[in-house]
């Protein structure tokens, strides 16, 4: 780690995060390790449903730890007439207000984009939703599976033939988050010079189009005579490009480019083979890709995992064994780059969650503390918008403000 010589980028912003889940609890998680002050807003008395999802260590949601860590926690009461008036003071005083509820949700709160930007015109509100606030589909509720099943991209996973396999990752909702956390950061420079917040309206639909890199210009251009398709273990646009396996375990090879397809075909075939004109050029190697597959095949086939990646280290052709996780958080790169943090729990004691991969020259992204208790800094959080010790006392009381301890 970097020794810290700055502030945190984000040092002196307030962020509102009404969100639960994924997608918004991520975005808020990553504002938080840039140094803003994150403050989660949970309703009584389950929280954010995200607390009753696996995987769980005792009572407490490992999911809900990892995307919740390094904020502050308040838990108040809406339809109380007192709850909305402190929520609407906290609103007052932030800077940015995330939410993933479905469009027009929190309007019937009372925390819509309209009514808080008129209380405060500097907010920058970023909404998160399964097709966003406009269209013909704005009004369905959506995760990121849906997305992923209408956006193409799992049409084009998984072997031929076979219902598409899930990701396993939540592909949808993280990519959507960050992306929140660009758009975010963009609105508060814009704001420098404007003076003026604005509403960010975020599809988990329309981020998953936007990450073709191939799919759409392959139909569009080629006049909608192409539709990529599953392919199985390797691109058959991309020769040599994919998942092979070998006697011990599998492995990945990216031998596309023409010198390294030119490394690759002396080791795997041997010289005739690599002479062969016919795969000189990529259009050459696609279209004579199953001779070449058999060739590769056969060649991993008949080593072991590490003595494919040594072999083909030794000709810098770029290759990687597929990594169990636990394979994965033994890495001594991952170690060396601390994707793996270890945090205190008062509860838990140590516990180990993954890392954000922002890395500054000047200062620490490292997360400061582990995600709050439900209503942990209620009195603190009230106390700072200026209501009295009677007040909070009152409001603890009747469960307008609501903590499980």
């Amino acid at each position: 780690m970097h020794k810290s010589t700055q502030a945190l980028p984000l040092k002196g912003f307030r962020v509102i995060d009404y969100s639960h889940f994924l997608a918004g609890p991520y975005l808020s998680r990553c504002l938080a390790a840039l140094g803003a002050e994150v403050i989660k807003v949970e309703r009584p008395t389950e929280g954010d449903a995200g607390r009753h999802h696996a995987y769980f260590i005792g009572d407490y949601s490992g999911y809900f730890l990892q995307q919740n860590m390094g904020k502050k926690g308040l838990c108040l009461n809406l339809k109380d007439p007192r709850g909305l008036a402190l929520m609407h003071k906290l609103t007052d005083s932030a800077d940015v207000f995330v939410e993933n509820y479905r469009p027009g949700a929190l309007k019937k709160l009372g925390l819509g984009y309209d009514e808080l930007s008129a209380r405060n015109p500097g907010l920058v509100y970023c909404s998160i939703s399964a097709y966003g606030h406009t269209g013909p589909d704005s009004h369905r509720a959506g995760f990121g599976l849906i997305a992923e099943a209408k956006s193409g991209i799992m049409a084009m996973v998984g072997n031929p033939g076979e219902a598409p396999p899930l990701l396993r990752v939540s592909l949808g909702d993280m990519y959507t988050g960050i992306h929140g956390v660009a758009a975010i950061c963009a609105a508060l420079l814009g704001r420098v010079k404007s003076g003026k917040g604005q509403h960010i309206d975020l599809s988990l639909y329309d981020c998953l189009v936007s990450m073709h890199d191939y799919a759409v210009q392959c139909y569009t251009l080629s006049g909608g005579q192409e539709i990529p398709v599953q392919t199985g273990h390797d691109m058959p646009n991309s020769t040599l490009y994919g998942v092979f396996s070998a006697q011990d375990g599998d492995l990945v090879i990216a031998a596309q480019v023409d010198d390294a397809w030119k490394r690759f075909a002396k080791l795997a075939g041997g010289e005739a083979f690599a002479l062969d004109a016919r795969f000189h050029t990529s259009a050459g190697r696609n279209e004579n890709r199953l001779e070449i597959l058999a060739v590769a095949r056969a060649w991993v086939g008949s080593h072991t995992v590490a003595d494919c990646l040594a072999a083909l280290d030794a000709i810098d052709v770029p290759s990687a064994k597929v990594q169990n996780i636990a394979e994965v958080l033994a890495d001594p790169q991952i170690q060396a780059r601390g994707m793996v943090v270890e945090q205190e729990h008062p509860v838990l004691g140590k516990i180990k969650l993954p890392n954000l991969p922002f890395r500054f020259s000047g200062c620490d992204t490292t997360p400061t503390c582990v995600a709050p208790e439900m209503g942990q800094h209620n009195r603190e959080i009230a106390a700072s918008l200026g209501f009295g010790a009677d007040e909070i006392d009152a409001m603890v009381r009747d469960g307008v403000l609501y903590s499980a301890a």
